[in-house]
């Protein structure tokens, strides 16, 4: 619930921020499809899980076992998250051995990581 009222705080700010910004008229088929984008990325950051790892990956590149042992998300959950996140193009992996790393592939979704970091993360962390 938290993270779905992170997700939805982090809308209306979008929203107020596309407000306050002088736009010319958007054409409806290119918002549409924009807003099935967009939604999807916001389905991808509702799950705890996904967004966490997605928060640890927005500081570099990471691999499958350091992931798991920073967040505690056990295996099969963080194989199945990782997949998602995989098949929404939202993270790219490269190979070493048998070793698996991961990194955010898309910069607006690095964007919208910083965005809610600045908006609902603790500003006094050691």
């Amino acid at each position: 619930m938290v993270v779905f009222s992170l997700v939805v705080s982090l809308f209306i700010i979008l929203i107020d921020i596309m407000k306050a910004m002088p736009q010319p008229r958007l054409d409806p088929q290119v918002m549409r499809a924009s807003a099935g984008e967009a939604a999807g990325v916001m389905k991808a950051l509702a799950n705890p899980e996904r967004l966490l790892l997605l928060c640890e990956m927005s500081q570099g590149e990471v691999g499958v076992s350091e992931l798991e042992a920073r967040l505690g998300i056990q295996q099969p959950t963080l194989s199945q998250q990782l997949g998602v996140l995989r098949r929404q193009g939202l993270v790219e992996t490269r190979r070493d051995g048998k070793q698996v790393f991961y990194r955010v592939a898309d910069a607006r979704v690095l964007a919208l990581l910083r965005t809610m970091y600045a908006q609902f993360c603790p500003k006094d962390v050691a």
